[in-house]
């Protein structure tokens, strides 16, 4: 099996039209915006598709948008190509995506948070008072020394984003920005002011973040079905208890993107996908590890490429049925209870009925149904609570059979335990 890492794009990657061509052709995309539109209580798939580029821009409106892009496109790569990765990292407001299409945060509850992020870390600096540059050709020591040399007072300036070993961002005050972009022109530097609206990652956001964990508190998380990579650690989560932790953190912190894709280059991918508006991860990826393929499915060449590649290799594999992999891991998952009365009930019984099923099956010589496939799973399910299965094992069981079986795409919506 191949192993691939997702790529969830930030603030900055919207464009009108992102998302339409999915939307007209695929049912799963369609109920994606739709749940958007229901959950906002606006029009955001008219924004999309049809609004002003300014408009679309707006903080507030930009990271919905793109969060529900990026989730209307790994549905249908989870359809067209159905592997999950190894691990995903998104820049920014991509962890959002990443982390709801891990399964952590509901959709709706997604992209009313992220929704209510902008709207907070627009509210943490007045119009005009903030600024953020793009800086390529020096060196991380260098970019750090002469944002501190240009910070006095109130007057501040930070790494924002460490991109690439030679691609940075400053975010902070104003002045201190300008001060900071004119040292570092003078030492050869690049300096590209940034059209944006607030100084992201940077402490003037510290009133955004004091909001955002108050909001992000009211709502539950769940399992992951596949790490995620916390910008503000660089390293995949440890669980959903450091959730909100991070997510509140990240608003004031530098996204450390480059040690973020080292830690990838670490794993040996196969290679990388970016899920969502344009490209920007995809040629990061060229300057943080090259030696890893990164395609973009906002691209179709790339988004055909996939799909042609995964249906040659699918077509010469003997794929094994999801029935007989549910039975195979109910028998061989270590049993850590041993009370005879609830292991007969929750173990013994439903694993023969399932058994029974998969006998009919072979006498027929039928492929197995959808409902019957359903009670294999919720069998295992039974299987494992009453084995007292740790529940990152029984997540990790579950995306293991549905990778091996390529039959994801029919289950996307199952509830792994939590």
């Amino acid at each position: 099996m191949k192993k691939i890492v997702l790529l969830f794009p930030g603030q900055g990657s919207q464009y009108v039209k992102m998302g339409k061509a999915l939307y007209e052709e695929f049912a799963s995309a369609k109920q994606v915006f739709e749940e958007a539109n229901d959950a906002l209580g606006f029009d955001l798939k008219k924004l999309c598709f049809e609004g002003d580029q300014d408009e679309l821009t707006k903080t507030e409106n930009a990271q919905p948008a793109i969060l529900t892009a990026s989730v209307a496109a790994y549905k249908i790569y989870m359809e067209q190509v159905g592997i999950l990765p190894v691990c995903a990292a998104g820049h920014s407001l991509g962890e959002y995506s990443a982390l709801t299409c891990s399964g952590v945060i509901d959709f709706s509850d997604a992209v009313k948070i992220v929704r209510q992020r902008g709207i907070f870390m627009q509210e943490a600096a007045s119009l005009g008072t903030g600024a953020m540059s793009a800086i390529i050709g020096l060196d991380q020591k260098t970019v750090e020394q002469e944002c501190k040399k240009a910070s006095s007072g109130d007057q501040v300036v930070v790494i924002s984003n460490y991109n690439s070993p030679n691609q940075y961002v400053i975010s902070g005050s104003k002045e201190a920005v300008e001060n900071a972009g004119q040292r570092l022109e003078a030492v050869g530097g690049r300096v590209t002011p940034l059209k944006v609206s607030a100084p992201f990652h940077s402490p003037i956001m510290q009133g955004a973040a004091e909001k955002m964990k108050d909001k992000l508190l009211n709502y539950k998380y769940n399992n992951f079905r596949f790490p995620v990579i916390s910008n503000v650690t660089a390293l995949p989560y440890e669980g959903v208890n450091k959730v909100v932790d991070h997510l509140t953190t990240q608003i004031v912190e530098a996204v450390r993107w480059s040690e973020s894709m080292e830690y990838v280059r670490k794993l040996r991918p196969d290679m990388a996908v970016e899920i969502g508006p344009k490209t920007v991860l995809s040629n990061l990826m060229k300057h943080n590890a090259p030696g890893i393929k990164c395609y973009s499915y906002d691209k179709s060449k790339d988004a055909n490429e996939l799909i042609e590649f995964f249906k040659e290799k699918k077509g010469g594999i003997d794929i094994p049925s999801l029935i007989t992999r549910c039975m195979a891991i109910a028998v061989c998952t270590k049993n850590r209870n041993w009370d005879n009365e609830e292991y007969q009930k929750g173990v013994s019984v439903p694993y023969k009925e399932i058994q029974e099923i998969q006998e009919t099956i072979e006498a027929s010589g039928v492929e197995p149904s959808l409902e019957q496939m359903k009670k294999a799973l919720e069998m295992l399910k039974t299987v494992f609570i009453t084995k007292k299965t740790p529940l990152e094992e029984q997540v990790e069981r579950f995306n293991q059979i549905f990778n091996e079986t390529g039959t994801y795409n029919l289950f996307q919506d199952f509830k792994m335990p939590s």
